[in-house]
């Protein structure tokens, strides 16, 4: 069976070589980033297992320490080519996936959207489009074994073992084994003390 899967693994990556060298090239005459982005939106809206491997080969040939063994799902797009995606990593449907490195055997649920960092566009000058004032584009690590539930926003780093509820906005870097809640998210437990109890109040947010 193994080999088999392997076997399945070397004939999609025969498939997305072309795509992958296709890439390249128009990445020397245009916008990196927007060239590749077009791509994933291209290779996004195919559907069932044929895009799942198809997604998963070309994202391990152009994207720095991909692993071809990922689930990326119908509708999912990848906005920068550099990212890195851990072997066992699954990513639910139509998610937003920036700059980031994604842990091993982590776990990201439907509609959820990574960022590229808080501060993605500047906005001091008001005499000035915000669109023109800039910005610093940011690569957030996700750890290993997280769990981000459906439709959570990521602005901040991740760290192992961590949970992100659904529909959580994390405005700050977590730490390990931390189970977070809420806009902003904040700490109502931890995955790795002993028995942790969370208090009677975050218990019935929880609820």
């Amino acid at each position: 069976m193994r080999t088999f899967k392997r076997f399945v693994k070397s004939v999609f990556l025969a498939l997305a070589l072309p795509l992958y060298l296709l890439c390249l090239m128009f990445s020397q005459v245009g916008n990196a980033d927007g060239v590749f982005a077009s791509f994933s939106q291209g290779l996004s809206l195919i559907p069932g297992k044929f895009g799942v491997y198809l997604r998963a080969a070309f994202y391990h040939l152009i994207c720095p320490d991909t692993s071809d063994e990922i689930s990326v799902g119908f509708l999912t797009i990848l906005s920068h080519r550099n990212t890195s995606i851990s072997k066992g990593v699954y990513i639910g449907p139509q998610c937003n996936i920036g700059m980031c490195s994604i842990g091993e055997n982590t776990l990201i649920g439907s509609g959820v959207h990574i960022l590229s960092g808080s501060r993605q566009h500047e906005f001091q000058d008001i005499q000035k489009p915000i669109q023109d004032q800039g910005g610093v584009f940011e690569k957030i690590r996700i750890g290993s074994d997280c769990w981000l539930g459906n439709t959570s926003l990521v602005m901040a780093g991740l760290e192992d073992h961590c949970i992100l509820a659904a529909g959580s906005v994390l405005t700050k870097p977590s730490a390990k084994g931390d189970i977070l809640v809420g806009n902003p998210a904040r700490c109502i437990s931890n995955r790795l003390k002993s028995n942790p109890t969370p208090s009677s109040e975050s218990a019935k947010e929880v609820e």
